[in-house]
Protein backbone atom coordinates (compact mmCIF):
# COMPACT_ATOMS: atom_id res chain seq x y z
CA UNK A 1 0.00 0.00 0.00
CA UNK A 2 1.14 3.38 -0.59
CA UNK A 3 2.27 5.89 1.80
CA UNK A 4 2.23 9.39 0.68
CA UNK A 5 5.48 11.38 1.07
CA UNK A 6 5.76 13.86 3.89
CA UNK A 7 3.41 17.09 3.11
CA UNK A 8 6.61 18.92 3.05
CA UNK A 9 8.54 17.11 0.28
CA UNK A 10 4.94 17.26 -1.33
CA UNK A 11 4.62 21.00 -0.87
CA UNK A 12 8.14 21.87 -2.12
CA UNK A 13 8.24 19.82 -5.33
CA UNK A 14 5.21 21.10 -6.53
CA UNK A 15 6.38 24.53 -5.92
CA UNK A 16 9.55 23.90 -8.06
CA UNK A 17 7.81 22.06 -10.19
CA UNK A 18 4.42 24.91 -10.69
CA UNK A 19 7.93 27.09 -11.78
CA UNK A 20 8.96 24.47 -14.43
CA UNK A 21 11.69 22.48 -13.05
CA UNK A 22 11.63 18.66 -12.34
CA UNK A 23 12.19 17.53 -8.43
CA UNK A 24 11.84 14.06 -7.27
CA UNK A 25 12.60 13.09 -3.69
CA UNK A 26 16.20 11.71 -3.71
CA UNK A 27 18.50 9.35 -1.90
CA UNK A 28 18.05 7.81 1.62
CA UNK A 29 14.90 9.10 2.10
CA UNK A 30 13.27 7.21 -0.85
CA UNK A 31 15.37 3.98 -0.08
CA UNK A 32 13.67 4.19 3.95
CA UNK A 33 10.27 4.91 2.57
CA UNK A 34 10.69 2.02 0.46
CA UNK A 35 11.93 -0.61 3.43
CA UNK A 36 9.31 1.05 5.92
CA UNK A 37 11.56 2.61 7.88
CA UNK A 38 11.70 6.03 9.82
CA UNK A 39 12.73 8.84 7.48
CA UNK A 40 14.55 11.86 9.18
CA UNK A 41 16.10 13.55 6.52
CA UNK A 42 13.89 14.52 3.39
CA UNK A 43 16.43 15.67 0.35
CA UNK A 44 15.32 16.79 -3.07
CA UNK A 45 16.90 16.68 -6.32
CA UNK A 46 16.07 19.20 -8.91
CA UNK A 47 16.98 20.26 -12.40
CA UNK A 48 16.81 24.06 -11.00
CA UNK A 49 19.95 26.00 -10.53
CA UNK A 50 21.04 27.46 -6.96
CA UNK A 51 20.11 31.02 -8.10
CA UNK A 52 16.69 29.78 -9.28
CA UNK A 53 15.61 27.74 -6.01
CA UNK A 54 16.83 31.00 -4.03
CA UNK A 55 14.65 33.13 -6.09
CA UNK A 56 11.25 30.12 -5.45
CA UNK A 57 12.39 30.09 -1.62
CA UNK A 58 12.66 33.47 0.32
CA UNK A 59 14.04 31.82 3.59
CA UNK A 60 16.29 29.60 1.38
CA UNK A 61 19.96 29.40 2.89
CA UNK A 62 23.37 28.45 0.33
CA UNK A 63 25.47 26.20 1.94
CA UNK A 64 27.21 24.31 -0.62
CA UNK A 65 26.68 26.83 -3.78
CA UNK A 66 29.69 25.41 -5.79
CA UNK A 67 27.79 21.72 -5.49
CA UNK A 68 24.41 23.27 -6.02
CA UNK A 69 23.24 22.78 -2.62
CA UNK A 70 20.27 24.97 -0.95
CA UNK A 71 18.43 24.82 2.64
CA UNK A 72 14.91 25.38 3.01
CA UNK A 73 11.98 25.92 5.49
CA UNK A 74 8.77 24.16 4.62
CA UNK A 75 5.88 22.99 6.88
CA UNK A 76 8.01 23.30 9.88
CA UNK A 77 10.70 20.94 8.13
CA UNK A 78 14.13 21.75 7.10
CA UNK A 79 14.69 20.25 3.34
CA UNK A 80 17.83 19.97 1.51
CA UNK A 81 17.12 20.97 -2.28
CA UNK A 82 20.30 19.89 -4.51
CA UNK A 83 20.53 20.86 -8.57
CA UNK A 84 21.35 17.49 -10.55
CA UNK A 85 25.04 17.39 -11.13
CA UNK A 86 27.56 15.03 -12.25
CA UNK A 87 31.14 15.14 -10.56
CA UNK A 88 34.53 15.46 -12.81
CA UNK A 89 38.22 14.94 -11.75
CA UNK A 90 38.12 13.49 -7.60
CA UNK A 91 41.75 14.78 -6.27
CA UNK A 92 40.94 14.52 -2.81
CA UNK A 93 39.30 11.01 -2.36
CA UNK A 94 36.49 13.56 -1.51
CA UNK A 95 35.33 16.64 -3.31
CA UNK A 96 35.01 16.50 -6.84
CA UNK A 97 37.98 19.09 -9.23
CA UNK A 98 34.45 20.17 -10.82
CA UNK A 99 31.52 19.54 -11.65
CA UNK A 100 28.60 20.39 -14.14
CA UNK A 101 24.79 21.41 -13.37
CA UNK A 102 22.40 18.83 -15.34
CA UNK A 103 18.93 18.87 -16.85
CA UNK A 104 18.85 14.74 -16.72
CA UNK A 105 18.00 12.93 -13.64
CA UNK A 106 19.79 10.27 -14.75
CA UNK A 107 23.34 11.95 -15.21
CA UNK A 108 22.35 13.08 -11.26
CA UNK A 109 22.34 9.38 -9.80
CA UNK A 110 25.45 7.89 -11.59
CA UNK A 111 27.27 10.34 -8.90
CA UNK A 112 25.74 9.27 -6.23
CA UNK A 113 27.49 6.04 -4.05
CA UNK A 114 25.16 3.20 -4.08
CA UNK A 115 22.20 1.73 -5.93
CA UNK A 116 19.79 1.71 -3.14
CA UNK A 117 20.74 5.37 -2.36
CA UNK A 118 20.33 6.65 -6.43
CA UNK A 119 16.73 5.77 -6.22
CA UNK A 120 14.07 9.05 -7.26
CA UNK A 121 10.33 9.28 -6.37
CA UNK A 122 8.20 11.71 -7.77
CA UNK A 123 6.39 12.63 -3.75
CA UNK A 124 3.33 13.84 -5.94
CA UNK A 125 2.66 10.42 -7.64
CA UNK A 126 4.62 7.68 -5.52
CA UNK A 127 6.24 7.13 -8.96
CA UNK A 128 10.17 5.43 -8.35
CA UNK A 129 12.70 6.39 -11.21
CA UNK A 130 15.30 3.58 -10.87
CA UNK A 131 18.28 4.14 -13.10
CA UNK A 132 20.85 1.64 -11.73
CA UNK A 133 18.84 -1.52 -10.28
CA UNK A 134 18.28 -0.10 -6.95
CA UNK A 135 14.98 -1.58 -6.07
CA UNK A 136 15.67 -5.19 -7.18
CA UNK A 137 18.83 -4.28 -4.28
CA UNK A 138 16.71 -3.37 -1.98
CA UNK A 139 14.53 -6.37 -2.52
CA UNK A 140 17.50 -8.61 -2.37
CA UNK A 141 19.34 -6.47 0.68
CA UNK A 142 22.24 -5.91 -0.87
CA UNK A 143 24.93 -3.01 -1.09
CA UNK A 144 26.08 -2.29 -4.45
CA UNK A 145 28.22 0.85 -5.66
CA UNK A 146 26.48 2.36 -8.53
CA UNK A 147 28.63 1.34 -11.74
CA UNK A 148 32.72 0.60 -11.12
CA UNK A 149 32.77 0.60 -7.55
CA UNK A 150 37.09 1.27 -7.56
CA UNK A 151 35.66 4.31 -8.57
CA UNK A 152 33.31 5.21 -6.31
CA UNK A 153 36.10 4.48 -3.57
CA UNK A 154 38.25 6.42 -5.29
CA UNK A 155 35.91 8.98 -5.57
CA UNK A 156 35.28 9.58 -1.89
CA UNK A 157 36.99 7.28 0.47
CA UNK A 158 34.73 7.81 3.40
CA UNK A 159 31.82 5.53 1.26
CA UNK A 160 33.93 2.43 2.05
CA UNK A 161 32.79 3.11 6.01
CA UNK A 162 29.17 3.99 4.77
CA UNK A 163 28.58 0.41 3.03
CA UNK A 164 29.52 -0.94 5.96
CA UNK A 165 27.60 1.06 8.04
CA UNK A 166 24.41 0.52 5.63
CA UNK A 167 25.30 -3.18 5.35
CA UNK A 168 24.91 -3.01 9.45
CA UNK A 169 22.09 -1.35 10.18
CA UNK A 170 19.67 -2.58 7.02
CA UNK A 171 20.72 -6.10 7.98
CA UNK A 172 22.06 -6.30 3.90
CA UNK A 173 24.91 -7.86 2.47
CA UNK A 174 27.69 -6.15 0.47
CA UNK A 175 28.16 -7.19 -3.09
CA UNK A 176 30.72 -9.43 -3.94
CA UNK A 177 32.95 -6.64 -6.51
CA UNK A 178 32.31 -4.21 -4.10
CA UNK A 179 33.37 -5.64 -1.10
CA UNK A 180 36.22 -6.94 -2.59
CA UNK A 181 36.86 -3.05 -3.97
CA UNK A 182 36.65 -2.21 -0.38
CA UNK A 183 39.17 -4.63 0.40
CA UNK A 184 41.61 -4.00 -2.51
CA UNK A 185 41.13 0.06 -1.74
CA UNK A 186 40.65 -0.19 2.02
CA UNK A 187 44.37 1.77 2.26
CA UNK A 188 43.21 5.09 1.14
CA UNK A 189 41.16 5.88 4.27
CA UNK A 190 44.19 7.16 5.47
CA UNK A 191 43.12 10.15 3.35
CA UNK A 192 39.64 11.27 5.44
CA UNK A 193 39.56 13.48 7.98
CA UNK A 194 39.91 11.98 11.80
CA UNK A 195 36.62 13.61 12.08
CA UNK A 196 34.67 12.32 9.60
CA UNK A 197 36.36 8.45 10.21
CA UNK A 198 34.80 9.92 13.90
CA UNK A 199 31.29 10.30 12.73
CA UNK A 200 31.03 6.94 10.87
CA UNK A 201 32.37 4.96 13.98
CA UNK A 202 30.11 6.78 15.98
CA UNK A 203 26.90 6.17 13.78
CA UNK A 204 27.91 2.99 13.77
CA UNK A 205 29.04 2.30 17.63
CA UNK A 206 25.05 3.59 18.20
CA UNK A 207 23.83 1.87 15.94
CA UNK A 208 20.73 -1.07 16.64
CA UNK A 209 23.66 -3.70 14.63
CA UNK A 210 26.63 -2.64 16.25
CA UNK A 211 28.37 -5.78 16.37
CA UNK A 212 27.66 -6.44 12.67
CA UNK A 213 29.11 -3.17 11.92
CA UNK A 214 32.22 -4.43 13.84
CA UNK A 215 32.38 -7.61 11.77
CA UNK A 216 32.16 -5.80 8.57
CA UNK A 217 34.77 -3.62 9.31
CA UNK A 218 36.88 -6.98 10.00
CA UNK A 219 36.08 -8.18 7.19
CA UNK A 220 36.29 -5.41 4.96
CA UNK A 221 39.81 -4.83 6.19
CA UNK A 222 39.03 -1.12 7.46
CA UNK A 223 39.55 -2.07 11.13
CA UNK A 224 43.10 -2.12 11.36
CA UNK A 225 43.41 0.58 9.57
CA UNK A 226 41.40 2.68 11.52
CA UNK A 227 41.19 0.59 14.85
CA UNK A 228 44.29 -1.07 14.93
CA UNK A 229 44.24 -1.25 18.75
CA UNK A 230 40.95 -3.27 18.35
CA UNK A 231 41.80 -5.79 15.71
CA UNK A 232 44.42 -7.05 18.13
CA UNK A 233 42.20 -8.34 19.86
CA UNK A 234 41.49 -11.20 17.80
CA UNK A 235 43.37 -14.26 19.07
CA UNK A 236 43.74 -13.39 21.76
CA UNK A 237 42.92 -16.45 24.26
CA UNK A 238 41.51 -15.77 27.57
CA UNK A 239 40.82 -18.21 30.68
CA UNK A 240 38.05 -20.36 29.73
CA UNK A 241 36.71 -20.36 33.45
CA UNK A 242 36.29 -16.69 33.27
CA UNK A 243 35.71 -16.25 29.36
CA UNK A 244 34.29 -19.19 27.83
CA UNK A 245 33.33 -17.23 24.79
CA UNK A 246 36.22 -17.19 24.02
CA UNK A 247 39.34 -14.80 22.63
CA UNK A 248 39.15 -11.02 23.60
CA UNK A 249 37.52 -9.83 20.12
CA UNK A 250 34.70 -12.52 20.22
CA UNK A 251 34.28 -11.20 23.83
CA UNK A 252 34.13 -7.64 22.71
CA UNK A 253 31.72 -8.56 19.87
CA UNK A 254 29.18 -10.09 22.25
CA UNK A 255 29.76 -7.14 24.59
CA UNK A 256 28.96 -4.88 21.93
CA UNK A 257 26.01 -6.98 20.82
CA UNK A 258 24.58 -6.16 23.92
CA UNK A 259 24.30 -2.41 23.32
CA UNK A 260 20.66 -0.83 23.40
CA UNK A 261 20.55 3.04 22.20
CA UNK A 262 23.66 3.53 24.62
CA UNK A 263 25.04 7.26 24.67
CA UNK A 264 28.51 7.42 23.09
CA UNK A 265 30.42 7.11 26.02
CA UNK A 266 29.15 3.53 27.17
CA UNK A 267 29.25 2.66 23.55
CA UNK A 268 33.02 3.59 23.09
CA UNK A 269 33.86 1.83 26.90
CA UNK A 270 32.40 -1.41 25.68
CA UNK A 271 34.25 -1.38 22.58
CA UNK A 272 37.37 -0.28 24.16
CA UNK A 273 36.97 -1.65 27.80
CA UNK A 274 39.35 -4.59 26.72
CA UNK A 275 41.93 -3.07 24.44
CA UNK A 276 45.05 -3.57 26.32
CA UNK A 277 44.63 -6.73 26.91
CA UNK A 278 46.58 -7.79 24.11
CA UNK A 279 49.60 -5.43 25.71
CA UNK A 280 48.78 -7.66 29.33
CA UNK A 281 48.42 -11.24 28.09
CA UNK A 282 50.47 -13.26 30.90
CA UNK A 283 50.39 -16.97 31.03
CA UNK A 284 52.29 -18.45 34.09
CA UNK A 285 49.75 -20.60 36.70
CA UNK A 286 46.73 -19.71 34.15
CA UNK A 287 46.22 -16.18 31.32
CA UNK A 288 46.36 -12.80 33.23
CA UNK A 289 45.80 -9.57 32.23
CA UNK A 290 47.30 -8.02 35.02
CA UNK A 291 46.55 -4.20 34.90
CA UNK A 292 44.46 -4.27 31.21
CA UNK A 293 41.61 -1.30 33.32
CA UNK A 294 44.34 0.95 33.75
CA UNK A 295 46.34 0.65 30.40
CA UNK A 296 42.98 0.57 28.60
CA UNK A 297 42.24 3.45 30.15
CA UNK A 298 45.80 5.55 28.76
CA UNK A 299 45.29 3.45 25.13
CA UNK A 300 41.69 5.02 25.07
CA UNK A 301 41.99 8.08 25.34
CA UNK A 302 45.20 7.81 22.71
CA UNK A 303 42.18 6.24 20.15
CA UNK A 304 39.76 8.80 21.11
CA UNK A 305 41.86 11.98 20.67
CA UNK A 306 43.81 10.45 17.51
CA UNK A 307 39.74 10.48 16.47
CA UNK A 308 39.18 13.59 17.66
CA UNK A 309 36.38 12.75 20.11
CA UNK A 310 35.62 15.69 22.43
CA UNK A 311 37.43 15.99 25.45
CA UNK A 312 34.07 15.58 27.68
CA UNK A 313 33.13 12.00 25.84
CA UNK A 314 36.81 10.78 26.04
CA UNK A 315 37.27 11.44 29.67
CA UNK A 316 33.61 10.21 30.63
CA UNK A 317 34.78 6.99 28.38
CA UNK A 318 38.26 6.49 30.04
CA UNK A 319 37.01 7.09 33.14
CA UNK A 320 34.15 4.03 32.84
CA UNK A 321 37.00 1.84 31.17
CA UNK A 322 39.83 2.98 33.81
CA UNK A 323 36.81 1.60 37.05
CA UNK A 324 35.58 -1.26 35.45
CA UNK A 325 37.01 -3.61 37.45
CA UNK A 326 36.40 -2.10 40.91
CA UNK A 327 33.31 -3.98 40.99
CA UNK A 328 34.84 -7.37 41.12
CA UNK A 329 35.28 -6.26 44.98
CA UNK A 330 32.01 -5.31 45.79
CA UNK A 331 31.34 -8.51 48.22
CA UNK A 332 34.19 -7.45 49.96
CA UNK A 333 33.42 -3.85 50.14
CA UNK A 334 32.69 -1.95 53.24
CA UNK A 335 29.95 0.80 53.43
CA UNK A 336 32.42 3.72 52.42
CA UNK A 337 34.32 1.66 49.43
CA UNK A 338 30.99 1.06 48.37
CA UNK A 339 29.55 4.60 48.26
CA UNK A 340 32.49 5.92 46.91
CA UNK A 341 31.48 3.53 43.94
CA UNK A 342 28.90 5.27 44.11
CA UNK A 343 30.33 8.58 43.88
CA UNK A 344 31.48 7.26 40.28
CA UNK A 345 31.05 9.83 37.19
CA UNK A 346 28.41 8.52 35.19
CA UNK A 347 27.58 5.74 37.56
CA UNK A 348 24.60 4.67 35.64
CA UNK A 349 26.59 3.64 32.14
CA UNK A 350 29.07 2.27 34.84
CA UNK A 351 26.72 0.03 36.04
CA UNK A 352 25.42 -1.31 32.32
CA UNK A 353 29.22 -1.76 31.67
CA UNK A 354 29.49 -4.30 34.22
CA UNK A 355 26.14 -5.80 33.30
CA UNK A 356 27.19 -6.05 29.71
CA UNK A 357 30.44 -7.53 30.27
CA UNK A 358 29.28 -9.49 32.36
CA UNK A 359 26.78 -11.10 29.80
CA UNK A 360 29.50 -11.08 27.46
CA UNK A 361 32.02 -13.77 29.44
CA UNK A 362 28.90 -15.97 29.89
CA UNK A 363 28.20 -15.60 33.65
CA UNK A 364 25.57 -15.40 35.41
CA UNK A 365 24.68 -11.30 37.34
CA UNK A 366 25.85 -12.17 40.39
CA UNK A 367 28.06 -9.23 41.10
CA UNK A 368 25.56 -6.75 39.23
CA UNK A 369 22.27 -7.71 41.17
CA UNK A 370 24.46 -7.12 44.53
CA UNK A 371 25.72 -3.64 43.44
CA UNK A 372 21.69 -3.15 42.74
CA UNK A 373 20.85 -4.71 46.05
CA UNK A 374 23.60 -2.56 48.15
CA UNK A 375 22.42 0.27 46.28
CA UNK A 376 18.59 -0.30 47.19
CA UNK A 377 19.95 -0.35 50.53
CA UNK A 378 22.06 3.09 50.93
CA UNK A 379 20.64 5.98 51.40
CA UNK A 380 20.89 8.36 48.55
CA UNK A 381 21.90 11.13 51.20
CA UNK A 382 24.30 9.05 52.92
CA UNK A 383 26.52 9.06 49.43
CA UNK A 384 27.27 12.70 49.79
CA UNK A 385 26.97 13.27 53.41
CA UNK A 386 27.42 17.11 54.25
CA UNK A 387 31.24 17.32 55.30
CA UNK A 388 31.56 17.23 59.60
CA UNK A 389 35.32 18.61 59.99
CA UNK A 390 37.64 21.19 57.36
CA UNK A 391 40.57 22.21 58.06
CA UNK A 392 39.99 25.66 59.89
CA UNK A 393 38.34 22.38 62.32
CA UNK A 394 41.59 21.14 62.61
CA UNK A 395 43.96 24.68 63.32
CA UNK A 396 41.38 25.47 65.96
CA UNK A 397 42.19 21.89 67.45
CA UNK A 398 45.70 22.56 67.46
CA UNK A 399 47.01 20.85 64.14
CA UNK A 400 49.67 22.49 61.88
CA UNK A 401 49.22 22.65 58.13
CA UNK A 402 50.29 19.63 56.38
CA UNK A 403 49.56 16.63 54.08
CA UNK A 404 49.04 15.46 57.84
CA UNK A 405 45.55 17.55 57.82
CA UNK A 406 44.76 15.79 54.48
CA UNK A 407 45.08 12.31 56.33
CA UNK A 408 42.69 13.17 59.09
CA UNK A 409 40.04 14.55 56.85
CA UNK A 410 40.33 11.36 54.70
CA UNK A 411 40.01 8.78 57.78
CA UNK A 412 37.14 11.58 58.77
CA UNK A 413 35.19 10.97 55.82
CA UNK A 414 35.95 7.32 55.55
CA UNK A 415 34.50 6.99 59.29
CA UNK A 416 31.42 8.88 58.41
CA UNK A 417 30.59 6.79 55.01
CA UNK A 418 30.94 3.71 56.96
CA UNK A 419 28.35 5.03 59.79
CA UNK A 420 30.59 5.83 62.49
CA UNK A 421 30.03 9.04 62.90
CA UNK A 422 27.03 11.30 62.21
CA UNK A 423 27.85 14.82 64.09
CA UNK A 424 30.79 17.26 64.13
CA UNK A 425 30.80 16.19 67.80
CA UNK A 426 31.65 12.54 66.94
CA UNK A 427 34.20 13.67 64.54
CA UNK A 428 36.24 15.89 66.77
CA UNK A 429 36.61 12.68 69.42
CA UNK A 430 37.30 10.50 66.56
CA UNK A 431 40.32 12.67 65.61
CA UNK A 432 41.76 13.29 69.43
CA UNK A 433 41.02 9.56 69.76
CA UNK A 434 42.99 8.19 66.71
CA UNK A 435 45.57 11.05 66.44
CA UNK A 436 46.43 12.57 69.61
CA UNK A 437 45.14 15.47 69.74
CA UNK A 438 44.00 16.29 73.42
CA UNK A 439 40.72 18.77 74.68
CA UNK A 440 42.29 22.04 75.64
CA UNK A 441 43.20 22.53 79.16
CA UNK A 442 40.14 23.97 81.20
CA UNK A 443 42.17 25.21 84.20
Amino acid sequence: MYTPAPAPAQAACARLRQAGHSAYLAGGAVRDRLLGRPVFDLDIATSATPDEVVLLFPDARLVGASFGVVLVQQGGEEIQIATFRSDHSYIDHRHPGSISFEKDPRQDVLRRDFTINGLLEDPLTGEILDFVGGRADLDAHIIRAIGDPQARFAEDALRMLRAVRLAARLGFTIESATLKAIQTTAYSIDSISAERIRDEISLIITSEATRQGFVWLRISGLLPLILPEVSAMEGVVQPPGFHPEGDVWTHTLLALDQLANPSIELALAVLLHDVAKPRTFTQTDRIRFDGHAELGASMAREILTRLRYPNSVIDSAVSLIANHMRFMEVDRMGQAAFKRLLRLPRFDDQLELLRIDTLASNRPLTTYELVRRRMEETPPESVHPPRLLGGDNLLAMGFAPGRAMGEILHAVEEAQLEGELQTRQDAERFVRTRFGVKPPSTA
